[in-house]
């Protein structure tokens, strides 16, 4: 399938293309404000998770101030949060400076202007809320690129023997009847290929055995119940505010959960553990950071992605399920299988993917303080933020930046091929630009090329099984949910 018979919707000029803004922008000082102490925080609260909504909530004070770059508070507020106080960035030309860690602090930042209690982590701050100027950041970094890359030979083998255990299932209640929730059955596949990857065991054969899905998810609510709302009717609004936004959630509730995940993943990871201490890491320290690795960064960023990402896919329609089906079925025909090499030759399967992650990304929040007095551009103008300020980002605005992208809340699935590729700098669901890498010296996800990886191998074992299929979508408190409600399957392959 040639690249250049797509075209790339694409509306920047020629000084965003170059990753330059203007430097003589006009220096405006941050519009927005606070509020009342106490009740200001509280009304944005209240604003945020009920009577706009977040999308509603950010494009007002847009509108109102004229500018994407403004103060306002963020969640949780009064009583989890001392200091709700943000400045928030919502173009794709300002967001990046929360990527730059010579400007901005990420010191227990991950869950923006609260950090959970270290209980949740067995009494240590894991190397998502250090800083990269902290040691141990290095430290551990270092060792989660030393496990991925042992390990880089089993990521297409295992996930699709997880996945094709997921397709049979799926279809099964397809046919039994007439429709099967992805949500679900995703979350105990994605479970099951990070232990199995991590551990090298099966999780059945584990003291967990088919409950370490319904444990992380207990663990990572309470964690998160701050940032959340449950969509209940509005006559629970003050109920669900007051318990879940105003008080942290107590940790002894969920304790014997972490226990039990992390008694089986220490009794399992043994000569990961031995390559910790090595390392200069104790044993158990690594371990809690490595629980923090594979329930929060993995398994939770899989449980809010590939549900996306099949719901984008299904809405697409039989179109682009054809266009997907041709291209990888003859590729990996050509190649003998499905490798490396092959998925790296299917640029619209990289388009589609790539699209999935800008139209919702996994972590839609990005947060950092200001080391510095610094001066941050926006397309129409430069704001100045002074040193200790905390600054906040909505990723799904930036990254549907108008001024960026063409037909922004559109998914296109061939907008990242050809000449598109250049836009790729503007998707930011990895806490950095996609072109970047992860290191030991900055934020970005340790384990992005996977994450990418796996939703291609994801697309191609699909669309080896099937021709077409139709979905339900809706909404959760965390994501989206997919229903399959039809599948086609492959005549030939």
């Amino acid at each position: 399938m040639s690249s250049n018979s797509y075209s790339s919707p694409s509306k920047l000029q020629s000084s965003s293309i170059n990753g330059s803004p203007s430097t003589d922008l006009p220096l405006k000082p941050i519009p927005g404000n606070y509020g009342q102490p106490f009740f200001g925080p509280i009304k944005d609260r209240l604003d945020y998770f009920y009577r706009q909504g977040k999308d509603t909530f950010f494009q007002t004070r847009i509108q109102e101030h004229q500018s994407t770059v403004f103060r306002t508070n963020m969640p949780p507020g009064p009583f989890i949060s001392s200091n709700s106080k943000v400045i928030a960035l919502l173009d794709a030309i300002s967001f990046p400076i929360l990527f730059d860690t010579s400007k901005v602090q990420k010191l227990n930042v991950l869950d923006g202007t609260y950090m959970p209690s270290t209980a949740y982590f067995g009494g240590y701050r894991v190397c998502a809320f250090l800083d990269p100027s902290e040691p141990k950041h290095a430290r551990l970094k270092g060792l989660f690129f030393s496990i991925l890359a042992s390990r880089h030979d089993k990521f297409i083998p295992l996930f699709r023997s997880c996945l094709s255990e997921l397709f049979i299932k799926i279809e099964d209640q397809v046919s039994d009847k007439g429709k099967s929730y992805f949500n679900t059955l995703s979350d105990s596949m994605s479970f099951d290929f990070v232990f199995r990857l991590f551990c090298d065991q099966n999780p059945l054969d584990t003291s967990i055995g088919s409950k370490g899905p319904t444990l992380f998810d207990k663990w990572l609510f309470f964690q998160l119940a701050p940032l959340i709302t449950l969509g209940l009717p509005k006559v629970f609004n003050f109920l669900e505010d007051l318990l879940l936004h105003s008080i942290p959630l107590p940790t002894f509730l969920v304790k014997s959960s972490y226990k039990k995940l992390y008694n089986a993943f220490y009794a399992s990871m043994s000569s990961i553990l031995d390559e910790a201490q090595q390392c200069g890491i104790k044993r158990d320290e690594a371990c809690h950071n490595l629980v923090f690795l594979a329930g929060f960064n993995a398994y939770g960023g899989m449980k809010t992605l590939f549900p996306a990402l099949i719901k984008w896919v299904g809405l697409a329609g039989e179109k682009l399920h054809r266009q997907l089906c041709d291209e990888i079925r003859t590729i990996v025909r050509a190649e003998g299988g499905v490798t490396l090499s092959a998925l790296d030759k299917m640029t619209l399967t990289k388009s589609v993917v790539y699209e999935a992650l800008r139209i919702e990304p996994p972590v839609p929040f990005q947060y950092g303080k200001a080391k510095e007095n610094l001066v941050v551009n926006s397309h129409d103008a430069a704001f100045e933020i002074k040193k200790g300020e905390m600054i906040f980002g909505y990723q799904p605005f930036a990254t549907k930046d108008p001024k960026v992208f063409e037909d922004p809340e559109e998914f296109v699935g061939h907008r990242f091929v050809g000449e598109g590729e250049k836009l790729l700098k503007y998707v930011y669901w990895s806490n950095g630009r996609e072109i970047d890498d992860p290191t030991v010296e900055n934020k970005q996800c340790p384990g992005k090329d996977l994450v990418v990886l796996l939703s291609r191998v994801m697309l191609v074992e699909l669309f080896l099984r099937y021709d077409t299929f139709t979905i339900e979508a809706g909404t959760l408190p965390l994501g989206s949910s997919a229903t399959f409600t039809s599948l086609t399957k492959a005549k030939s392959i």
